[in-house]
């Protein structure tokens, strides 16, 4: 079905798509700045991203203490993409320069969907599908989660659908094969690219962009990523439900496929993502092969053994948000072609809208930004008076084990790890919060826990505990690992 060409933009068209992007990118930025002053960030995964861009802006390698000690990043997952945020670090060398790019990122995406679009829906539906999508709750998770190498791929993702809608398919190629430097498991997304190029008779690329990926893929989780972990290992084979090795999962996948498919059902955290995910787009996305590209991220999360990459909350989905959107936007151009439905690109796009409106000032749990426009659900200002407090009293310079929710306001100018995740001889100070029923990391200590061992490694308290803060510190020659860290 040919679309037709749309009238070119006028300067009200883009001074309302600037406006939309503007309004959302300080919403944005409010809500994380709020999160950073009110102690809601967190080590996992605002700390994390921090010290790597950090280092990176000093030209070293993004070493990271609180996934452990000379932990290289890229050893973790594979997102050699950030070293193009260190620039952004010259200009303002804080964490929370982290929201400011994501907020950046995300806004941009506006752009792809809204020429998408336009020949569709015209430019108020263009306009609401942008305010949807930057509404919508993947995009209000990701937020509230302040930072993720996901979101690099967000806007790349949505200009992949708009370019293969303008046929431009050796853009597709060079966009998918750019996914491969935001996340090791782009590999296989840019096999669903392939699959796509199918559908467009492009034989010869859709063959190219497959074998890329699966080539990068191999190479990523076979070679470079062991070649900076400090197991020498790709340790994120989380499938076992599918087998012990990816060649298991695949002979799974194809001997197996009823009891495959009862995996991705069988939580009813899972059930709420394919609710939340498809319900209120009437399941229109099923019947668009741009819906491909979102496979092998949306379903690759719920073959995962982990319990808390099934729930809606968290950043996975924000580079589902412009697949699935786009998708049903394709899909219902298509209905209302057939059926003469001429309101539908007004009325789909504001139904969306007006779901996450209502959602945002009822759901705050799956629409966060409630709590920024509402003022409701923060900690109390003594609790943030005490955090402050204790992180004033540390040195800059020192080795530090602190609690989840202050390691992004020591990262500047400590090497801050979590508890029990750099060792016994590094740390000479400690913050335990007795707030929480886990300190934070891949393995994390319970505050008693982490007070029993600071007892045995040494520690005395420098203050009576305040709102259940408790600030720690023994006596020890600061080392060099610790000193030098900041150091250029």
């Amino acid at each position: 079905m040919s679309i037709p060409s749309p009238t070119p933009m006028t300067r009200a068209h883009k001074l309302h798509l600037g406006l939309v992007m503007l309004v959302a990118g300080i919403l944005y930025v409010i809500h994380s700045f709020l999160r950073y002053s009110r102690f809601e960030s967190r080590g996992y995964d605002l700390g994390i991203f921090d010290q790597a861009v950090r280092q990176y802006s000093m030209f070293k390698a993004p070493i990271v203490p609180i996934k452990g000690v000379g932990f290289n990043l890229l050893g973790d997952h594979f997102h050699p993409i950030l070293v193009l945020l260190a620039p952004f670090y010259w200009i303002w060398n804080d964490p929370r320069m982290l929201g400011i790019v994501l907020a950046l990122l995300l806004i941009s995406t506006a752009i792809p969907v809204y020429l998408f679009t336009r020949p569709r829906f015209g430019h108020l539906g263009a306009l609401l599908t942008s305010v949807a999508l930057l509404l919508w709750w993947p995009f209000q998770a990701i937020v509230n989660w302040d930072f993720h190498e996901v979101a690099m791929g967000v806007p790349i993702m949505a200009w992949i659908i708009w370019a293969f809608d303008k046929g431009r398919y050796w853009l597709v190629v060079g966009l998918a094969t750019s996914l491969l430097t935001v996340r090791e498991d782009m590999g296989i997304t840019m096999v669903a690219v392939g699959i796509v190029l199918l559908f467009h008779r492009q034989w010869f690329k859709a063959a190219l962009t497959a074998v890329l990926g699966l080539l990068g893929y191999l190479a990523v989780t076979g070679y470079l990523i062991p070649l900076f972990s400090p197991e020498g290992e790709f340790s994120y084979w989380q499938y076992t439900a599918l087998g012990a090795t990816a060649g298991a999962a695949v002979v799974f996948l194809i001997t197996h496929p009823l009891q495959s498919i009862a995996i991705l059902f069988n939580h009813q955290l899972k059930w709420a993502l394919w609710l939340l995910t498809f319900a209120p787009f009437v399941l229109l996305p099923f019947a668009s092969p741009y819906l491909i590209l979102g496979a092998p991220l949306f379903l690759s999360r719920l073959f995962n053994d982990r319990l808390n990459t099934w729930a809606p909350v968290y950043q996975y989905d924000a580079i589902m948000a412009p697949i699935v959107i786009l998708s049903a936007v394709h899909v219902l151009h298509k209905l209302a072609v057939r059926f003469n439905w001429k309101r539908a690109g007004i009325f789909g796009p504001a139904w969306l809208v007006s779901i996450s409106v209502i959602a945002t000032l009822f759901f705050p749990m799956v629409f966060p930004l409630g709590k920024t426009i509402t003022g409701q659900g923060w900690p109390s200002a003594e609790l943030i008076a005490a955090k402050q407090k204790a992180v004033a009293t540390i040195p800059d310079g020192v080795c530090i084990e602190a609690a989840d929710s202050v390691v992004p306001h020591l990262t500047t100018r400590t090497y801050v790890g979590l508890h029990g995740d750099i060792g016994d001889d590094l740390s000479s100070w400690m913050i335990i919060d007795f707030n929480v029923e886990e300190l934070g990391g891949w393995d994390p200590l319970t505050p008693d826990q982490a007070l029993e061992r600071a007892t045995k490694l040494g520690f005395k308290p420098v203050a009576e505990e305040d709102q259940g803060i408790l600030v720690l510190h023994r006596d020890i020659k600061t080392d060099p690992v610790c000193s030098s860290y900041l150091q250029r």
